[in-house]
């Protein structure tokens, strides 16, 4: 971690992120320098204490919940709401309104589909992201248990790849059916008069139920290479090629069915990376900018062989009627930026404090993404000229309406019209649910998408009500009155504020990639729900939940919704206390151990390798993706079962001593792991145990402060052992 400091307009800079803003970022952006540094200090300035009153109103509210639970009065719902309004917890609910957003590409305001979210700090992960826009479902289906079961080992097993074709006709013939008979049937595919030609073997042909979904082919029109189909606004592509392995086997020669998958991605500042110093900002920010250049690329090797992994271009097709038909060849992206409560090192003020990170992420990605605007032509991320920024982790309106007004400001400072910075709001935190309506009003300008994310708001759920009682086990969590009506509330907030066909309206993230089956069969309930978008955890899954966009019929669901208010505040306000627990001691065992091999799991590959986001073994050895959310849920919950002495510290430090080891096992294969027994007293270790005999005392419960001190000091140790 580099010490080093460069001076600018009263600030230090550290100088990787000096380095980075002078030679890659400002270059070709239009903005000059002497701008942006009078910009960067003017917004420190102006906004930095305005960030630390909004934290200081968080606390504040939590005390006062704190008190009232401790009160000793036998809890009432009804004084406890009265109790949360007279607070400000709970505010008024002015009068209806719809949103003003406008500029808003297609993929977000009109486009249901899946939604990939990746670290932004992996260059790797970042450029599968922005290419997952088409995937292949017959590699979808064969390389998982998306069917029932997983492939053998060995070479391509041609009895799976029958199965695989009948999955993927019987798919074709929901989406794009053919005017009579099946797609299993047809031996040949061609374009008579602009129309769809499917021949069949019988002699017989059929064109398409809905002629208008054919939209374009390559090729010529007696023998197409390539057919692209278009049903609930997702395109299809069948892939057709006689000398292929697959298609050489198929009677109508087709060799793949790429479906349009992710049509949006997040790339992510924030929950999944571990950025915790200038130089950790500066490859965060340099890979975002990659991106909207549209020039990063990464060697990637795979057994003897290497190669450069770039993005993907738009795909052209002949149009039917003629001329080109050009779709976008990369999701469209987004950028999450963090959230209010964090400082950073990368940028100091003149008396040496840390700047507020969400301050420097706002200024910084918006930068970055100038270098989109500024195209004219091309593969751009926005063909409408904004800019996409998830805002995660607000409490409440004044601080959603606190972000608008900082991206005024940098809006101001770039010269951009104002609202072309576009934000999602995460509703993930208890206090923006309930006033979730107003909080959408305070950015109706610029929002374009709002989201449940279940475990982030289910340790702020924990954290707020931390003196009510101890919580019910982590697994009878979604049987909670709260948590059905918090998934349907923002679907019916969300809609009464006129998000419909303008903005996102999403949900949260499949966390077992492995398990695309039960996937396949569980995450339809997203777009049946009304969710336009939701989050998965890898291009494969999100080319199979795709298919689901085409099942459901999204912005019809949405159109039925729009007036329907489902959800109940009284439930969302039912915390999720057990009132008279009669766990035994197995279950109480077999519950912290899970929360602590999870969290070890998680937190040992953050502190040690800067991991902020992977697949971690749990307890049963079944790969889950973990964040930072997954880690804030189990450690709040163990936290809440010692503050009210379900366990005891005693048992903490032993079951963390005991999972530890475990999590040594699972990693014994890893060159780069260092394993935390016996000594367990390493930083990963200490700052995993800390979690919990901390957890009350953490702000909202975030796991933040201690991760960042002991990577940060891991980092430091590290470099004066090497001086």
């Amino acid at each position: 971690m580099s010490d080093k400091y460069i001076a600018s307009a009263g600030l230090q800079i550290g100088e990787p992120l000096h380095d980075f803003i002078v030679n890659e970022a400002l270059p070709g952006s239009g903005v000059d320098a002497s701008t942006f540094w009078d910009g960067l200090a003017g917004l420190l300035a102006d906004f930095g204490p305005r960030n630390a009153e909004l934290l200081e109103t968080r606390a504040t509210i939590q005390a006062a919940i704190n008190a009232f639970h401790k009160s000793g009065e036998p809890f009432d719902q009804a004084s406890y709401r009265t109790f949360l309004e007279e607070l400000g917890y709970l505010v008024p609910e002015g009068p209806n309104f719809a949103i003003e957003t406008t500029g808003v590409d297609p993929e977000v305001a009109s486009v249901p589909g899946a939604q990939l979210v990746v670290p932004v700090m992996n260059a790797r992960y970042a450029i599968n992201a922005a290419n997952a826009r088409w995937g292949s479902l017959y590699d979808a289906l064969y390389g998982t248990d998306a069917m029932g079961d997983l492939p053998e080992p060995g070479p391509y097993n041609s009895a799976r790849g029958e199965r695989v074709i009948a999955w993927s006709k019987n798919f074709l013939d929901s989406a794009i059916p053919l005017s009579s008979g099946s797609h299993a049937n047809v031996v040949g595919y061609s374009i008579v008069n602009g129309s769809l030609a499917a021949s069949t073997a019988e002699g017989s042909v059929a064109g398409l139920a809905d002629a208008g979904a054919l939209k374009g082919y390559r090729g010529s029109e007696d023998a197409p290479e390539a057919l692209l189909f278009e049903h609930h606004s997702l395109g299809v592509e069948l892939v057709i090629d006689r000398q292929h392995n697959v298609g050489s086997s198929d009677p109508a020669g087709v060799a793949d069915v790429i479906l349009e998958s992710a049509v949006t991605a997040i790339m992510d500042c924030e929950d999944s990376v571990a950025a915790v110093d200038a130089q950790d900002k500066a490859l965060a920010y340099s890979n975002w900018l990659g991106l909207m250049k549209g020039d990063l690329a990464v060697e990637v090797s795979k057994g003897a062989t290497s190669f450069t992994r770039t993005m993907a271009p738009d795909r052209t097709f002949i149009a039917v009627g003629g001329g080109d038909v050009v779709v976008p060849g990369r999701a469209l992206m987004w950028v999450r930026n963090v959230g209010h409560l964090m400082t950073t090192p990368a940028v100091l003020d003149s008396d040496g404090n840390e700047m507020p990170e969400g301050l420097l992420d706002a200024i910084m990605t918006v930068l970055c993404a100038k270098h989109d605007l500024n195209k004219s032509d091309g593969d751009r991320n926005s063909r409408h000229g904004s800019v996409y920024v998830v805002k995660p982790k607000m409490h409440g309106p004044e601080e959603a309406a606190f972000a608008d007004e900082v991206f005024s400001r940098v809006e101001a400072l770039f010269d951009l019209a104002p609202n072309t910075v576009k934000l999602g709001l995460m509703d993930e935190e208890r206090r923006t649910t309930v006033n979730l309506a107003e909080c959408i009003r305070a950015l109706k300008s610029r929002i374009a998408f709002i989201n449940t994310g279940f475990l982030d708001r289910t340790g702020d759920e924990i954290h707020t009500s931390m003196e009510a009682g101890p919580m019910v086990r982590k697994g009878d969590m979604k049987a909670q009155p709260w948590i059905g009506s918090y998934e349907d509330w923002n679907v019916d907030v969300g809609l009464a504020c006129g998000l419909h066909g303008v903005a996102q309206i999403g949900k949260g993230m499949w966390a077992a990639p492995d398990l695309m089956a039960d996937m396949v069969e569980q995450k339809i309930g997203h777009p049946k729900s009304g969710a336009n978008c939701a989050w998965v955890p890898s291009p494969t899954a999100a080319t199979l939940h795709a298919t689901h966009y085409h099942q459901v019929d999204v912005m019809e669901v949405q159109r039925g919704l729009i007036g329907n208010r489902r959800a109940s505040l009284e439930d969302i306000l039912h915390i999720p206390v057990e009132a008279n627990p009669t766990w035994t001691d197995d279950e109480i065992q077999s519950e912290i151990e899970n929360n602590a091999q999870g969290i070890l799991g998680y937190v040992v590959r953050w502190v040690n390798q800067g991991v902020g986001c992977s697949k971690v073994p749990d307890i049963n050895d079944v790969g889950l993706m973990e964040d930072r959310a997954t880690c804030r849920i189990s450690s709040q919950h163990m936290a809440n079962w010692l503050h009210h002495g379900v366990i005891s510290e005693d048992q903490v430090r032993a079951v963390m001593q005991k999972m530890a080891a475990v999590v040594d096992g699972q990693n014994a294969d890893d060159p780069e792991y260092t394993p935390m027994a016996p000594g367990f007293d390493g930083q990963a270790f200490e700052a995993a145990q800390a979690l919990v005999l901390s957890g009350v005392e953490q702000p909202s419960g975030y796991t933040e402060p201690i991760l960042h001190a002991r990577r940060r000091q891991l980092k430091a140790n590290s470099n004066a052992s090497s001086d």
